[in-house]
């Protein structure tokens, strides 16, 4: 599957417009010192794995739809009282040829 945050994928024509496909992703995570490089690491680690997830989950959202690529797509990342922090990944599924 082709995934962009382009509007359109250069080689290829979107042949059919599926629907809007999100996937979201959260994770939970002490509350750490950001003064500390190894807390900093653990931190980027589980921000990367739920925005693996949440791409995951938008693949699969756009499969679900007939779709072969994902255009449009953008990342949003949300904290909610310093201990939880959200993905939100969103874009167009669409048949390209």
């Amino acid at each position: 599957m082709i995934l962009t945050t382009t509007n359109t994928i250069e080689g290829f024509k979107i042949t059919d417009y599926k629907g809007i496909v999100t996937g979201t992703s959260s994770e939970l995570k002490t509350k750490f010192s950001f003064k500390n490089d190894k807390n900093m690491q653990i931190i980027e680690d589980l921000m990367n794995e739920a925005k693996e997830q949440a791409f995951q989950k938008l693949q699969t959202n756009a499969s679900h739809l007939k779709a072969n690529a994902v255009v449009g797509i953008s990342v949003d990342v949300e904290t909610v009282g310093g201990s939880y922090f959200f993905v939100s990944v969103t874009g167009t599924a669409v048949l390209v040829a």
